[in-house]
């Protein structure tokens, strides 16, 4: 490859997190099906917050994660703010993991990050019932978040191999 387009190819993967991000948040895109009159869905915002602050915290800025919390409340009509509070408290459990964590194991990010879901939906839940009346069921929001939380190793998977892998051989 010419070096512009490699230049042009390791800037794309340098901001992609940001703007999968933007994009998962600008349309509320949530991966949802129904099964048996069920509704059962994903959230992929929480996946991108916590793998890419966990494993590459130079990839999302704090302040572009507070400003998708804001488009969030927008698009999914919730009070302003929820969103933000709920995707800063996510970066700080990761933050906290990734400077206690000696050895990265997928398994042990799979289990915190489930352990960080719960605590993030629950304060989500807390907020927006006890603060602001706002009608929600906490058995949808507790099936999003295993439902979440089971994808997770695919999706570390795919990401460690293709974005993280071109991150650090250009840091090399």
């Amino acid at each position: 490859m010419k070096k512009t387009d490699t230049k042009f190819y390791i800037n794309f993967i340098r901001i992609l997190p940001i703007l999968i991000l933007y994009l998962l948040v600008l349309t509320g895109f949530d991966l949802s099906f129904f099964l048996y009159d069920n509704n059962f869905s994903f959230n992929f915002v929480y996946l991108i917050i916590f793998f890419f602050v966990l494993k590459n915290p130079n990839a999302l800025g704090y302040g572009l994660i507070f400003l998708a919390g804001i488009i969030n409340d927008v698009v999914q009509n919730f009070p302003i703010g929820v969103s933000s509070i709920n995707y800063l408290l996510l970066c700080a459990i990761a933050a906290f993991i990734r400077s206690r964590m000696i050895l990265p194991n997928i398994f042990y990010d799979w289990i915190l990050f489930f352990i960080s879901i719960l605590i993030v939906n629950s304060v989500n839940y807390l907020i927006l019932t006890m603060i602001f009346e706002f009608p929600i069921k906490y058995g949808i929001l507790m099936s999003s978040a295993i439902l979440t939380c089971l994808i997770y190793p695919l999706f570390s998977k795919v990401f460690n191999e293709k974005i993280l892998l071109i991150l650090r051989s250009e840091n090399d």
